[in-house]
């Protein structure tokens, strides 16, 4: 592997479409009730996924400081710890990445806050913050959260209730709490995306002393708190959508069907290996459940 391709996969494309689908489904919401910035949502795009390559960079380089990412890891090799990319050089890639993202944040908040009060911009500025040391301090430092259990927790606040609730008054200049339903779905699916990596990394994250939930769980409870994520997630998206009354909406439903089928899989697999190209699978359906409703949404405007 060259610099080029550690770098590249350093960044894990992989996880960014997961990332953005949270800014995706709140946006959607704001387009259907006629409220809409373009500039907005190019910038709350841009700075979700700043935010995702800062947190990828960052547990590139903490795993390997504390020696998750090792030779006997399942998953694939990560950059620094191959050695092509330096300690150094990924924390100078970090540090760039969070001014980056910071500055995104900040355009953001400059382009979307123009008629909410000073109280609110210094709450997201306060939040922008948050996410860039939520992205770090996931497995960098001595009290990273991802080694005691709390990833889902963060993944869930950050992915799901920020990313869904938090967007939505950009463009509203208000906030409306029925965005909460929608955003446990994000939420749910985005946690199940990590539950199934660290399915995968049980026994590497187990002798490294790495306390993920699912250590602390066992692989059967794990699988059970699986399918709990999933099917909240799909039944949370049923609900918004009923009590809405976005009938058309219902075709955002149709990657539920590969999740069902993903569920019945985790359910029986016995091997962490294979769980490896099902975070894809999660992943992906995540993301076309919020294209698919954002396509319902512009149709049901055309109707």
């Amino acid at each position: 592997m060259t610099k080029k391709q550690a770098w590249i996969h350093a960044l894990r494309l992989r996880t960014l479409p997961l990332s953005i689908a949270g800014i995706l489904t709140g946006s959607a919401i704001a387009f259907h009730q006629h409220f809409w910035n373009a500039i907005v949502f190019s910038l709350a795009l841009c700075t979700t996924l700043l935010f995702q390559i800062v947190s990828n960079l960052a547990n590139d380089l903490g795993d390997t400081q504390k020696g998750a990412d090792n030779e006997h890891r399942v998953g694939p090799t990560r950059a620094v710890q191959s050695g092509i990319i330096s300690q150094q050089a990924m924390k100078n890639a970090v540090i760039l990445t969070s001014i980056l993202s910071f500055i995104s944040a900040a355009l953001l908040i400059y382009f979307g806050t123009k008629h909410l009060s000073n109280t609110v911009i210094y709450f997201y500025f306060g939040l922008a913050l948050a996410c860039i040391l939520a992205a770090i301090m996931y497995t960098v430092g001595k009290k990273a959260y991802g080694y005691n259990g709390l990833g889902d927790l963060f993944v869930f606040i950050f992915f799901g209730l920020v990313s869904v609730v938090g967007v939505y008054p950009l463009f509203a200049n208000g906030i409306d709490y029925l965005l909460l339903i929608p955003a446990v779905t994000i939420g749910c699916f985005s946690s199940a995306v990590l539950n199934l990596n660290n399915m995968r990394d049980i026994e590497n994250d187990r002798s490294v002393g790495k306390n993920t939930l699912v250590v602390k769980l066992g692989s059967e409870n794990a699988k059970k708190y699986h399918a709990f994520l999933i099917l909240t997630g799909i039944i949370a998206w049923i609900s918004f959508l009923g009590i809405t009354q976005q009938w058309i909406g219902f075709i955002s439903l149709l990657p539920s069907l590969l999740l069902l089928k993903h569920l019945a899989f985790v359910m029986k697999n016995k091997e962490p290996k294979a769980f490896d190209p099902h975070l894809k699978t999660v992943a992906l359906a995540t993301f076309f459940t919020s294209i698919l409703y954002f396509a319902s949404v512009i149709i049901a405007q055309w109707i």
